[in-house]
Protein backbone atom coordinates (compact mmCIF):
# COMPACT_ATOMS: atom_id res chain seq x y z
CA UNK A 1 0.00 0.00 0.00
CA UNK A 2 0.98 3.53 -0.71
CA UNK A 3 0.16 6.99 0.87
CA UNK A 4 -1.88 9.28 -1.83
CA UNK A 5 -1.23 13.08 -1.92
CA UNK A 6 -4.97 14.43 -3.30
CA UNK A 7 -6.88 17.71 -3.61
CA UNK A 8 -10.05 18.10 -2.12
CA UNK A 9 -12.75 21.08 -2.68
CA UNK A 10 -15.19 21.61 0.72
CA UNK A 11 -18.64 21.17 -0.72
CA UNK A 12 -21.02 23.93 0.70
CA UNK A 13 -22.68 21.29 2.90
CA UNK A 14 -19.46 19.95 3.99
CA UNK A 15 -18.73 17.32 2.08
CA UNK A 16 -15.66 16.84 0.75
CA UNK A 17 -14.65 16.50 -3.13
CA UNK A 18 -11.75 14.48 -3.98
CA UNK A 19 -10.79 15.82 -7.35
CA UNK A 20 -8.78 13.59 -9.88
CA UNK A 21 -4.87 13.81 -9.78
CA UNK A 22 -4.14 15.72 -13.28
CA UNK A 23 -2.79 13.46 -15.69
CA UNK A 24 1.04 12.66 -15.40
CA UNK A 25 1.21 13.99 -11.87
CA UNK A 26 2.78 12.07 -9.41
CA UNK A 27 0.36 11.38 -6.02
CA UNK A 28 2.67 9.52 -4.10
CA UNK A 29 3.13 10.65 -0.65
CA UNK A 30 5.20 7.33 0.17
CA UNK A 31 4.96 4.00 1.47
CA UNK A 32 2.17 2.76 3.89
CA UNK A 33 5.10 2.62 6.55
CA UNK A 34 6.38 5.99 6.37
CA UNK A 35 3.34 7.18 8.30
CA UNK A 36 5.39 5.93 11.21
CA UNK A 37 8.47 5.60 10.06
CA UNK A 38 9.06 8.75 8.58
CA UNK A 39 6.72 11.16 8.70
CA UNK A 40 5.77 10.62 11.94
CA UNK A 41 9.65 10.17 13.28
CA UNK A 42 11.31 11.48 15.74
CA UNK A 43 13.31 13.35 13.51
CA UNK A 44 10.51 14.79 11.81
CA UNK A 45 8.87 15.70 14.85
CA UNK A 46 12.12 17.58 15.97
CA UNK A 47 11.64 20.33 13.23
CA UNK A 48 8.20 21.34 15.02
CA UNK A 49 6.44 20.06 12.34
CA UNK A 50 2.73 19.63 13.10
CA UNK A 51 0.91 18.54 9.70
CA UNK A 52 2.45 15.70 8.28
CA UNK A 53 3.77 13.53 12.55
CA UNK A 54 -0.43 13.62 12.34
CA UNK A 55 -0.18 10.73 9.85
CA UNK A 56 1.32 8.22 12.53
CA UNK A 57 -2.79 8.02 13.68
CA UNK A 58 -4.61 8.70 10.40
CA UNK A 59 -5.14 10.16 7.47
CA UNK A 60 -4.28 13.74 7.49
CA UNK A 61 -6.66 16.87 6.11
CA UNK A 62 -5.66 19.94 5.21
CA UNK A 63 -8.36 23.20 5.04
CA UNK A 64 -8.11 25.55 2.79
CA UNK A 65 -7.06 28.28 5.25
CA UNK A 66 -4.13 26.28 6.34
CA UNK A 67 -2.61 25.32 2.65
CA UNK A 68 -0.17 28.39 3.41
CA UNK A 69 1.42 26.88 6.85
CA UNK A 70 1.46 23.23 5.51
CA UNK A 71 3.71 24.53 2.54
CA UNK A 72 6.03 26.18 4.82
CA UNK A 73 6.54 22.64 6.78
CA UNK A 74 7.06 21.32 3.82
CA UNK A 75 9.88 23.56 2.77
CA UNK A 76 11.49 23.27 6.82
CA UNK A 77 11.61 19.40 6.22
CA UNK A 78 12.97 19.95 2.90
CA UNK A 79 15.53 22.32 4.34
CA UNK A 80 16.27 19.40 6.58
CA UNK A 81 16.40 16.57 4.34
CA UNK A 82 19.79 14.80 4.77
CA UNK A 83 18.73 14.48 8.84
CA UNK A 84 15.53 13.59 8.13
CA UNK A 85 16.77 11.24 5.50
CA UNK A 86 19.89 9.65 7.44
CA UNK A 87 17.75 9.22 10.79
CA UNK A 88 14.79 7.00 8.76
CA UNK A 89 16.87 5.32 5.90
CA UNK A 90 15.98 1.37 6.11
CA UNK A 91 16.29 -0.71 4.25
CA UNK A 92 17.05 1.49 1.31
CA UNK A 93 20.53 2.80 0.53
CA UNK A 94 20.72 6.55 1.88
CA UNK A 95 21.22 8.15 -1.36
CA UNK A 96 17.94 6.24 -2.98
CA UNK A 97 15.94 7.21 0.40
CA UNK A 98 17.03 10.88 0.29
CA UNK A 99 16.00 11.12 -3.53
CA UNK A 100 12.32 9.45 -2.44
CA UNK A 101 11.91 11.92 0.19
CA UNK A 102 12.52 14.64 -2.08
CA UNK A 103 10.56 13.33 -4.64
CA UNK A 104 7.44 13.42 -1.99
CA UNK A 105 8.30 16.19 -0.67
CA UNK A 106 7.43 17.65 -3.96
CA UNK A 107 4.49 15.90 -4.68
CA UNK A 108 3.32 17.33 -1.84
CA UNK A 109 3.75 20.85 -2.72
CA UNK A 110 2.52 21.16 -6.09
CA UNK A 111 -0.68 19.66 -4.82
CA UNK A 112 -0.18 22.05 -2.30
CA UNK A 113 0.10 24.70 -5.22
CA UNK A 114 -2.78 23.48 -7.18
CA UNK A 115 -5.09 24.25 -4.31
CA UNK A 116 -4.39 27.86 -3.69
CA UNK A 117 -5.65 28.22 -7.26
CA UNK A 118 -9.15 26.94 -6.33
CA UNK A 119 -9.13 27.38 -2.37
CA UNK A 120 -9.27 23.69 -1.88
CA UNK A 121 -7.28 21.75 0.70
CA UNK A 122 -4.66 18.54 0.54
CA UNK A 123 -5.83 15.53 1.66
CA UNK A 124 -2.72 12.80 2.62
CA UNK A 125 -4.19 9.37 3.18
Amino acid sequence: MSLSVDVFLREPDGQRRILDVPEGRDDSAGFESWRRTVWGSPSVRATGARFLPVLADGDLEVEAEDVAEFLREVALLRDHLDAIAESTRRPRGLAEHRAGLARRLRNLEVAALDTRVIEGGVLIW
